[in-house]
């Protein structure tokens, strides 16, 4: 083996992946991946000095120089954070129609944090956000059955049947199986029922779907935990830093 192919095998393992310029924007927590497609568009990324137009141009974050409108650009501190999203509050970070997003309830000035899943409109409780594209993937990949559990208000009285067919199964008009990996009343009203549902997969829309097919209407849908972190008694539309404890758990719950 020549000294120079010597060199490259030795240094090939230390080399970080290559990826593409928009996504470096995205994991260097500057913006979103969809706003850093229209940044090199408009020609206002450089990379080592020139000016890609292509959002997919390879880089390394460790080997290569971006600078945005003039701003170097270094690997952010990571951030974690979970938020207790109220109704009426859409998870994207801007709309088309206008609507208040969950960005106006986080701090200004902070470093780009991307949502961790989502919760619809109406839907509320906890929601994650991160700097860290990683354990983003890592959290919301269905492979790792992470546990999610809701409070649902429903406009019924629920019984041992409901709790049955919710965990066996619901088919759709699609035809589609829905099911909760477990299922439990909370308490029961006058004219509607609290029940306590918990999901190990994130089809859209999927606690409404299965009720719907049962002709059971929610009345609240609220988030309460993601694996073992807890919303505990966080106030609606506050937000607050994970502990490393709290981080440290939700990876040890994600490891196969």
């Amino acid at each position: 083996m020549t000294h120079h192919a010597a060199r490259k095998l030795q240094s090939k393992p230390n080399a970080s992946p290559k990826i593409g310029l928009a996504r470096a924007l995205s994991k260097l927590g500057y913006c979103s991946r969809q706003q850093a497609f229209e940044l090199i568009r408009q020609g206002k990324v450089r990379l080592n000095g020139s000016t890609p137009k292509n959002p997919e141009t390879p880089v390394r974050l460790d080997a290569d120089h971006i600078e945005v409108q003039g701003q170097s650009l270094k690997p952010a501190e990571k951030i974690y954070l979970m938020l207790n999203k109220p109704r009426g509050i859409v998870t994207t970070a801007s709309d088309e129609k206008g609507r208040d997003t969950v960005y106006s309830l986080l701090p200004s000035g902070l470093t780009w944090l991307a949502p961790v899943g989502r919760l619809d409109k109406a839907s509320e409780g906890l929601l994650l956000f991160t700097n860290d594209s990683e354990w983003n993937a890592r959290i919301t990949n269905p492979a790792t059955h992470l546990d999610k559990t809701y409070h649902v208000q429903i406009t019924s009285l629920a019984d041992p049947s409901l709790i049955e067919k919710l965990q066996r199964g619901v088919q759709t008009e699609r035809g589609e199986t829905l099911r909760c990996k477990r299922a439990s009343l909370l308490r029961s009203g006058q004219k509607n029922s609290w029940l306590e549902l918990t999901l190990d997969e994130g089809k859209n829309r999927h606690i409404r779907r299965m009720l719907d097919a049962l002709g059971i209407e929610v009345l609240r849908l609220i988030r309460v935990s993601i694996g073992p972190l807890q919303l505990g008694n966080l106030l609606k539309a506050a937000h607050r830093p994970l502990t490393s404890a709290e981080v440290s758990a939700l990876n040890h719950a994600t490891k196969s």
